[in-house]
């Protein structure tokens, strides 16, 4: 997974000796910044070592090629810094703009251009003069309590994973109540798949959203990749958060939130999918309605609350104050977004047609979090080209870049409010005409120059593939075809890491009439190019290679030129 946090990101490009089955250009991707006198140094200083090992160019975003109008004092200064260095050390300087999958950058001018997960019809109550959710949900048993029907497995839960021997019913460590549920060493007896998990299946309503909060404790807790998960009908989960454990800890709440989409039964999940030592406890666990967390609030998610039958709509202003999230995407700063913060309160108003005690049914859209913070914009919205546009125009003038690098990349929810809805386009067909307005924007802006783009979102044997779901996205194989919006004369940097598919990407992308870079290393074994390499034999097009580091390793890069031939 790439890192996403306010980054700044280089690509530096050479030209290779003229040997055998090399392709003509090396590339370093970076990820640096230039806010702080030592991020400027150490910036200056790398690439000064890496024009003397032969390295001819350099492409860079900036997460503030976003904020121009909320820069630091001299930040164009330290722009102009960059640019001089890249002319005196004779490399090209291509500019990262347009991201359309990590969209932070992009929705720190506007929150509300993210991406919407639609809610449909969900019970509100007035009480207290607000308006609240109004919806029991059926989980058993929360805390673990009673007797188990089953040894060590808690009643109204399921776990195929060894009870008794990797997880135990606990009454000596609790958060509340009399009991939690306690996993520990699951390598020691669960060697081969190292899952240690527990489950029920809720029975919800399609297309609400969900907050589950569950109280944890760890001690030495090595858990790999422990999760709260929510998985639909078909299979398909339906949330994507890292939870913020510590090895060691307290009792801490655990939040996470899920939208049901088109699902009526779903599977709550506890556990870990590759645990290893240490000892991890969960108690209390809640599930509720999520409310107005995250409240889009824009002309393509329109907002509407009725009577329970629809027969009545009522209105913003007049019935009920104005639904805003404060929090949403600007958490703790404008671009951040968290899954679950407190909703904001809605107040009914005097004179209005609501009444203490009233039923009422509300429809909208939310924003929805991938992992640590990522959250993709809505392509279809007009405002989201606007702030393109204006991108271009300011990173043109501030850098004056020989070229641009397209962010496309890792787009994970798509298709489904109504900005995209009402254009009656799946999400392939409205990417295919995004990275074209995409280009667009460019040629216009800044004619001539050269543009780059990450191969993951137009490859059938990657996010592109011709069947199944992807993360968020709408509908069966939602990626599949949107190469063919992909002008030919744009250069690819493939990072296909799969070997049993990267020849057949490879030559995808070549009968198409795409120049291609392969982004090898991906903090790997540098010497893993080689194969690369291999598999590219014979395939035109194939113009250099890139030390891709996620971790801002750069010990490595003389081992991996090392490694070409």
């Amino acid at each position: 997974m790439k890192a996403i946090r306010h980054l700044t990101g280089i690509l530096i490009l050479a030209a290779l000796p003229a040997l055998a089955d090399a392709p003509p250009t090396r590339l370093l991707y970076l990820q640096a910044g230039l806010a702080s006198a030592a991020q400027r140094t150490n910036t200056l200083a790398l690439l000064e070592r890496v024009a003397a090992e032969g390295y001819t160019g350099v492409v860079f975003t900036d997460y503030k090629f976003m904020r121009w109008d909320d820069l630091p004092p001299g930040y164009h200064k330290h722009w102009q810094e960059l640019h001089d260095a890249c002319k005196r050390l004779k490399l090209k300087l291509i500019a990262g703009v347009m991201p359309m999958g990590y969209s932070n950058s992009l929705l720190s001018r506007d929150p509300n251009l993210a991406e919407g997960l639609p809610v449909r019809n969900a019970p509100f109550i007035v009480r207290n003069g607000m308006l609240v959710p109004n919806e029991t949900i059926p989980l058993a048993n929360g805390g673990f309590e009673g007797t188990p029907p089953r040894a060590h497995c808690p009643r109204g839960w399921n776990t195929p994973d060894q009870p008794g021997l990797i997880s135990f019913v606990d009454s000596n460590t609790v958060a509340e109540g009399r009991a939690s549920l306690r996993m520990q060493d699951v390598a020691r007896h669960e060697s081969r798949h190292r899952h240690a998990r527990i489950w029920q299946t809720l029975h919800l309503s399609p297309f609400r959203n969900y907050h589950v909060s569950v109280s944890v404790k760890t001690l030495d807790w090595d858990g790999g990749d422990t999760r709260i998960m929510a998985l639909g009908e078909n299979g398909q989960p339906l949330n994507f958060q890292i939870l913020p454990l510590d090895r060691t800890q307290d009792w801490k709440r655990i939040d996470i939130t899920f939208n049901t989409l088109d699902s009526t039964d779903i599977t709550l999940y506890l556990g870990t999918w590759d645990g290893n030592t240490g000892t991890i406890w969960w108690d209390d666990v809640k599930v509720e309605p999520a409310g107005f967390v995250n409240v889009l609030r824009r002309g393509g998610t329109p907002l509407t609350l009725t009577s329970p039958a629809g027969g009545v709509s009522y209105e913003e202003g007049r019935d009920f104050e104005m639904i805003r999230d404060p929090l949403m995407g600007m958490d703790p700063w404008a671009g951040d977004y968290t899954s679950w913060h407190t909703p904001p309160t809605v107040r009914i108003l005097p004179g209005g047609r609501l009444q203490e005690g009233q039923r009422v049914r509300a429809s909208f859209y939310h924003a929805v979090v991938i992992y640590e913070g990522s959250v993709a914009c809505c392509m279809s919205d007009p405002g989201v080209y606007t702030i393109l546009t204006d991108q271009a125009r300011v990173v043109r003038d501030a850098i004056q870049p020989d070229g641009y690098m397209m962010m496309h990349d890792e787009i994970r929810c798509q298709g489904w409010d109504d900005s995209c809805a009402r254009r009656n386009l799946n999400p392939a067909e409205i990417l295919k005409d995004n990275v074209g307005r995409c280009v667009a924007i460019l040629n216009d802006t800044d004619p001539g120059k050269p543009l780059y783009i990450w191969s993951d979102m137009f490859d059938p044997f990657h996010n592109a593939r011709t069947s199944g779901s992807y993360f968020l996205v709408k509908g069966n194989a939602p990626w599949s075809g949107a190469w063919a919006g992909l002008p030919a004369d744009v250069t690819v940097v493939n990072w296909q890491m799969g070997a049993k598919t990267r020849r057949d990407t490879l030559k995808h992308f070549s009968s198409l009439g795409h120049k291609q870079i392969l982004a090898g290393y991906y903090d790997g074994d540098p010497a893993m190019i080689r194969d690369w390499l291999k598999d590219a034999r014979g395939i035109p097009g194939i113009e250099g290679v890139m030390y891709t580091t996620w971790r801002s390793d750069f010990t490595r890069t003389r081992d991996f030129l090392k490694a070409l031939p």
